[in-house]
């Protein structure tokens, strides 16, 4: 009995944040399982132990790095189960988990409204059963949608509809999840002249990029068109997507910059507009590729790892820093340099709690990033763009790679499911796992100025 009350005891003080992660960590073991499964795999194919549990990961975190041929090592079996893998990661443990729960008519607890609420990195408790609802209709949605689209158009590339419509619905919920990967070897470089592809598979990716309140409120925002009901955008709705087309844009321009004389030298408008779009968005974490990205300059790949280290909007199938960091950083630069001691923008002021915050996120992540380049360079055979080049994409659960992937040691692994993992959960959650109970200062110490800079 004692041991019983003991266990219940541990188990409440199990803080949310942790909870999370055990969920992730259940769900990676899980999954680690379900593709471990013989009936998975194509015929006289086997997959160690390591290479399911580094798939699992790149899945549940929706990154797309893999050390195996997807279409070489699992059968329709695989494919479909790596796809459900893909949904669990893309909207999140705790989004799919509730959707689900309301579907069977229980009723969400204030436990499971915080797990929503770390899980979408929301800061408040209101209307997040609401939210969880909305995410997972739309989402499912424009993978339908995008699917259903896909599907008919591949009618022309593959030989049977069965064939079509399972790389065109595959294609979708990979773009969607912004996951990255594909069963067709190439990723998307057969469809690098096919705009049409392109274009749907874009706006997927923005769709799982740009942030799911950000598509909630869109489509709220639609409602009070029809409903003609005033309807005003959050601050985080307008930053965030201020500075997602602002680095899209941008990340274009440059990359086609950067290469103008190189791979870009003899392509058309088209293509190249195509190329450096195509480019820019999918660095935002969904790592689905047109072409090789060693045939770009160590310029482009540098400026790409970037962006990969930036990533999509919070609360999103993204990873990396996050397009909010990087804005509040880049304001915090700008008005301290202009001698103001608060930051004011879209008539908003920004908390300072946040403004720390993302310093600390920025700082943690390039301390993380750079350690871990460090440690490749010794462990790896890769070269050090090719390094630096995994890291961010790891890191920013993205998918894209020099190559690197498949030669990865056992170690190298490893440390390569540590930033997915980290990656996707976000730097703020695993920085909360470590930090105790807060408690008041018992007593202050005279404050001392110290020189910086």
């Amino acid at each position: 009995m004692n041991s019983i009350k003991k266990m219940q005891l541990k188990s409440r003080q199990i803080s949310t944040i942790q909870l999370i992660v055990i969920f992730y960590l259940t769900a990676l073991i899980i999954s680690t399982l379900l593709l471990k499964l013989p009936f998975a795999h194509q015929k006289g194919v086997s997959l160690s132990v390591i290479d399911a549990l580094f798939t699992s990961a790149s899945a549940i975190s929706v990154t797309g790095l893999s050390v195996i041929s997807i279409k070489d090592t699992f059968n329709n079996t695989g494919i479909f189960l790596l796809a459900l893998i893909l949904q669990l990661g893309g909207l999140g443990v705790m989004s799919l988990s509730t959707f689900l729960w309301i579907m069977l008519g229980k009723k969400v607890g204030l436990k499971e409204r915080q797990l929503i609420m770390i899980d979408q990195n929301q800061s408040n408790l209101a209307g997040l059963v609401q939210l969880a609802k909305r995410i997972f209709i739309i989402f499912i949605s424009f993978e339908i949608i995008g699917g259903i689209i896909l599907g008919i158009h591949f009618l022309n590339y593959f030989a049977t509809p069965l064939t079509a419509f399972k790389h065109g619905f595959f294609a979708s919920i990979s773009a969607t999840t912004n996951a990255g990967f594909d069963i067709t070897d190439a990723s998307l470089s057969p469809y690098s002249s096919d705009y049409f592809v392109q274009t749907v598979i874009i706006i997927l990716m923005i769709v799982g990029a740009i942030g799911f309140p950000v598509m909630v409120e869109i489509y709220e925002f639609l409602l009070s068109v029809k409903n003609k009901k005033k309807f005003h955008f959050t601050l985080f709705t307008k930053l965030t997507t201020v500075t997602f087309v602002f680095l899209t844009i941008v990340g274009g321009f440059v990359i086609y910059l950067f290469d103008s004389d190189n791979f870009f030298a003899k392509k058309n408008g088209f293509d190249s507009f195509f190329y450096s779009l195509f480019n820019s968005v999918t660095t935002k974490s969904a790592g689905l590729a047109t072409m090789d990205i060693n045939d770009l300059t160590p310029s482009n790949q540098l400026f790409m790892s970037i962006l990969m280290f930036i990533g999509g909007s919070p609360s999103s199938a993204s990873g990396g820093i996050r397009t909010t960091t990087l804005a509040i950083v880049l304001l915090a630069i700008l008005f301290y340099a202009q001698g103001k001691s608060s930051i004011k923008i879209f008539r908003r002021e920004l908390l300072k709690e946040d403004v720390l915050k993302s310093f600390i996120v920025i700082t943690t992540a390039g301390f993380l990033c750079l350690t871990s380049i460090l440690i490749l360079s010794i462990t790896e055979t890769g070269s050090v763009m090719e390094i630096i080049f995994e890291v961010a994409s790891a890191f920013g659960t993205n998918g894209l790679s020099m190559g690197l992937t498949p030669r990865l040691t056992t170690f190298g692994q490893i440390l390569i499911i540590i930033l997915m993992f980290v990656g996707r959960v976000g730097i703020v959650t695993c920085l909360l796992i470590l930090r105790g109970k807060s408690s008041k200062d018992k007593f202050n110490y005279p404050k001392e100025k110290v020189t910086i800079g």
